[in-house]
């Protein structure tokens, strides 16, 4: 048996580089420049206004689906197809691929949830110049024009946006090598055919030499402007010492987008950067490409764990959306017109009748597969949010217990150390779900096993979760460690279900076991082979109340390009350039899926994930990361939950506390009363910190942490009302201000605070020593209600908060109901059957309305319609309940037992009536001074109709 050093040597050595390196913080030399990235480069230096693409209109045809057009490259007379989609629910669907490829070009599979259903184009007009044809609805429009190709989609007399208005269309054909062929190829086009069919044809034709060639060149020949332009990186690329074969050469697309009017563009996560996008003219473009960035920097473009190739643009009259349909290495370029203009700047241009309308362009570039864009038209946030939805699904609806709170680190030491954290919640009276076990679980690394000493019972400790209502996520990572004694490894390698590289073998790299093999999860059979191994039957010590956490799943390579996977491995017919992006969605597709067929299909699966793409968000929960104790890592988790929000994943977190460095007591309060209101609520840290459970901070700190805890708890019922409302619209869970108030532009940069749904809105403390925060309230004619106070503020204003270190400035919306559970028990599960508290915030117009949403918290069950949705109403002095499902079948013990009414005068008498006529009449108190409304202990079941009337 191989020692421990012999094991563990490489692994070893790539942490003790890093900790060596001076500082925890990221190596920007591993990671690739677009100057560094041949395709990247070459895209980018396209010179703007010379597009060499002509639509080829003789060519066009329409059929009740689509349109399919023809486009030829006059510099090199390759051919493209353009395929044109009117989709239902207002999306338009442009595809460019080559018209005759040398072989297939990757389509990304599995992402959109079905082939989206189309409505019928109609031709409006059409001359030399170009065709206009109809949208249907709203006067909308899409004008193809020839020469050079140009796409505007239009609505009325406004342009909406623009396809290679700016002639950044690129389309690298795939081509043979020119030294493939024994003999230099010659300078010309004729001559280079010439040559292949004396090659390879049995007789050559003698007249050849006199002969114009009539038919279009084939996309495989080499013409002289090509030879001309051969450029370091496009059939080999060198990055530090790894070298990518590129054996198909090079094969890049990219497309550039005008937005009009728009100067506030946002999305393509994952980076750590402002919610709204910035200008890319004096740097690097945005880079989506997964990868395992080692503490990442802050305010940078650079690629981290997730990609989602969506964009939304906003302005005051309309939000749209690009949805870029490629898993390939993508970098988005973005400039605007306005970049860099202040206030005072733009407020002079008027004043002189200078001003130019505002406009942003975006260019989209990746590395191989096709040209697939969604073309979102809106016009509001909401129908994008459904438009995307419509395509790539809906948030996951969790498990009740997984919207609790975590409890996680690398690592628990063994099973006593889980049964000690497990005691100290409940000895300092700090509710949590969910107790994690990193890596060091295993034995050595081994995923799906665990460490025979260090937890020799699993059963028996999960039990012990049980018990209590709690339960325990394990981590399994996609990298399988290469022994022989290892089942999953033997089976895995027995059924061909391993990457390979570019030579066939096996693909190899290192990881936490030392050497490891990458499962092909792009296969079906590898990804139903890999649930199988959740059954309990196979998954030895696992339990009903074990879930399951994927991380490293970029992949993470530690010797590999860039800390991933070389680009010309090989997954079956395709390379690892076409599907990189999509590795870590099918590794948690598959890990869901184990989780349901396990249980017979019954219980809802709970997978985190580290690395994500579109459509993730059907999957399960995704966090930001490795990130660190610092205040600006506090601060950023904001705008990326909400990017993320943006583009379907509504269940984000970051690890509180941050995973590198050690918090102060200050900044860990800060962030436990940021993540209580925050998706996924998780506190996690790196092996080498201290420890740092919520007790370890002295008393004081202790119970500020257990207070922001317990307001995690008392809101569950509304957190899982808005997951059910994410899983049926596509809506975001937490969003920007803009959502909601979409015409003030006050709101359109603001990501120091946030909304939660329509009705709460939060503003944490993330400034060290903080004395106040200012909140800006939105809303014309709207009233927010500070929901520790009870104090009313009014709308469009900046509010000053003086804060202490208790702190949380969060406002319930004027108009809204909020259903809560003020008996916070030590888990979830305990709390099923407490009764709710209502609080009922008056708008100016003395009405409000919300929602309350029921079922067992755990099963598929909500699908057969067994579930509770109320509504409740107040308006003209009458509160009420009415049922918004009447078919749907479900019970509950819970009861209301208090009514709290923000903005209230006071009542003479309340009475109840129920719904079997029943009458009675309600204890009461008010509070002149703040005008709240307490009505005592009404008791009616809070799934029956009944009526609360003042009088």
């Amino acid at each position: 048996m191989a020692t421990f050093t012999e094991r563990m040597g490489p692994v070893l050595l790539f942490w003790l580089g890093l900790c060596l390196s001076g500082t925890w913080a990221v190596d920007k030399g591993n990671f690739k420049t677009c100057d560094q990235s041949a395709f990247c480069k070459r895209q980018r230096a396209i010179t703007p206004g010379e597009s060499p693409y002509r639509a080829l209109l003789e060519t066009m045809e329409l059929t009740n689906t689509k349109l399919t057009l023809q486009l030829i490259n006059d510099n090199n007379k390759v051919r493209l197809l353009l395929e044109l989609y009117r989709l239902q629910g207002n999306i338009t669907r442009v595809k460019i691929n080559e018209l005759k490829p040398l072989k297939p070009r990757y389509e990304v599979p599995d992402v959109l949830i079905r082939e989206p259903p189309t409505e019928p184009l109609s031709l409006l007009s059409q001359d030399e110049n170009g065709v206009v044809l109809s949208l249907g609805a709203e006067s909308q429009r899409v004008i193809v024009s020839a020469r050079p190709f140009r796409l505007d989609i239009v609505e009325g007399r406004d342009v909406l946006m623009s396809l290679n208005s700016r002639g950044l269309l690129g389309f690298e054909h795939l081509r043979m090598r020119k030294d493939t062929f024994s003999y230099k190829v010659t300078s010309t086009v004729a001559s280079v055919w010439d040559n292949i069919k004396r090659v390879f044809s049995s007789q050559a034709d003698p007249e050849a030499d006199n002969k114009e060639a009539t038919d279009p060149p084939s996309q495989v020949e080499t013409t002289k402007e090509e030879e001309e332009k051969v450029e370091d990186g496009m059939w080999e690329e060198t990055f530090k010492s790894h070298t990518d074969s590129k054996p198909n050469g090079p094969s890049a697309v990219s497309l550039d987008f005008s937005l009009p009017g728009v100067e506030h563009v946002y999305g393509i996560p994952e980076h750590a950067d402002t919610l709204k996008l910035k200008t890319t003219d004096s740097g690097d473009p945005y880079r989506l490409y997964n990868l395992d960035v080692f503490q990442y920097e802050l305010y940078n473009p650079m690629a981290l764990y997730g990609s989602v190739p969506v964009m939304l643009a906003h302005n005051a009259q309309r939000t749209t959306g690009i949805f870029w349909l490629n898993a390939a290495e993508t970098w988005v370029d973005i400039s605007s017109n306005t970049a860099g203009k202040t206030v005072f700047g733009k407020m002079l241009d008027y004043v002189q009748g200078s001003s130019e309308t505002p406009q942003t362009d975006v260019r989209w570039i990746s590395e191989s597969g096709i040209i697939d864009v969604f073309l979102m038209l809106g016009p509001t946030p909401r129908e994008v949010f459904s438009q995307y939805a419509s395509l790539t699904g809906t948030q996951a609806f969790p498990p009740l217990a997984s919207l609790g709170y975590h409890q996680c680190r690398w690592n628990y030491n063994d099973q006593e150390d889980v049964r000690a954290v497990d005691a100290g919640f409940d000895e300092h009276d700090i509710p949590y779900d969910f107790i994690w076990l990193d890596i060091e679980h295993t034995d050595g690394k081994r995923y799906f096993t665990w460490d025979p000493h260090k937890f020799a019972s699993p059963k028996e400790m999960l039990q012990g979760l049980m018990d209590k209502k709690r339960k325990m996520v394990a981590i399994v990572d996609p990298h399988i460690k290469v022994d022989t004694n290892y089942k999953i490894h033997n089976e895995i390698r027995s059924r061909g279900f391993y990457i390979k590289n570019k030579d066939g073998a096996d693909y190899e790299g290192w990881c936490w076991p030392g050497s490891a093999g990458y499962p092909d999860f792009t296969r079906p059979d590898m990804r139903a082979w890999w649930a199988g191994q959740f059954a309990y039957d196979q998954y030895e010590g696992s339990m009903e109340n074990l879930y399951t956490w994927n991380d490293m799943n970029e992949p993470s390579v530690f010797n590999g390009p860039e800390v991933t996977m070389h680009k010309d491995a090989l997954h079956g017919s395709w390379e690892h350039r076409d599907v990189h992006n999509l590795y870590g969605f099918y590794v948690q597709m598959a890990t869901a899926q184990g989780l349901i067929e396990r249980s017979g299909g019954v219980e809802r699966p709970f997978v985190l994930t580290r690395a994500f793409f579109a459509g993730s968000q059907r999957l399960g929960a995704v966090w930001t990361g490795d990130n660190a104790a610092e205040w600006d890592h506090l601060k950023i988790s904001i705008p990326m939950c909400l990017s993320l929000g943006l583009v379907g994943i509504s269940f984000c977190g970051a690890d509180v506390g941050g995973f590198f460095k050690s918090p102060s007591s200050e900044l860990l309060v800060r962030w436990y009363q940021t993540g209580a209101y925050q998706p996924f609520f998780r506190a996690h840290a790196h092996l080498d910190t201290p420890r740092r459970e919520p007790w370890l901070f002295g008393p004081e700190n202790t119970a500020l942490i257990r207070e922001a805890v317990r307001q995690r708890y008392t809101f569950l019922p509304y957190w899982y009302q808005l997951f059910y409302h994410a899983y049926q619209t596509g809506e975001p869970v937490m969003r920007p201000l803009w959502v909601e108030y979409p015409q003030d532009p006050a709101t359109f940069a603001l990501d120091d605070e946030f909304l939660l749904g329509r009705d709460l809105l939060v503003h944490p403390v993330t400034e060290e020593g903080a004395r106040g925060v200012t909140a800006y309230l939105p809303g014309k004619d709207e009233v927010w209600f500070d929901i520790h106070t009870f104090q009313k503020h009014n709308g469009v204003q900046n509010l000053y908060i003086p804060v202490t270190m208790s702190s949380i400035p969060v406002f319930q919306r004027g108009g809204s109901i909020i259903p809560r559970k003020l008996r916070v028990r030590r888990s979830s599960a305990c709390m099923e059957d407490d009764p709710y508290t209502l609080y009922v915030a008056l708008d100016n117009r003395r009405t409000a309305e919300g929602e309350l949403y029921i079922d067992d918290g755990h099963t598929f069950n909500f699908e057969k319609r067994e579930f509770i949705l109320r509504k409740f109403s107040f308006t003209n002095n009458v509160l009420s309940s009415v049922n918004l499902e009447p078919d749907a079948q479900f019970t509950t013990k819970s009861w209301v037992e208090r009514i709290i009414i923000l903005g209230a005068s006071k009542p003479s008498k309340i009475t109840l009536r129920t719904s079997d006529d029943q009458e009675n009449q309600l204890e009461f108190d008010f509070d002149a001074s703040m005008s709240v409304l307490t009505i005592r202990k009404p008791g009616m079941n809070v799934g029956a109709d009944w009526t609360v009337t003042l009088q």
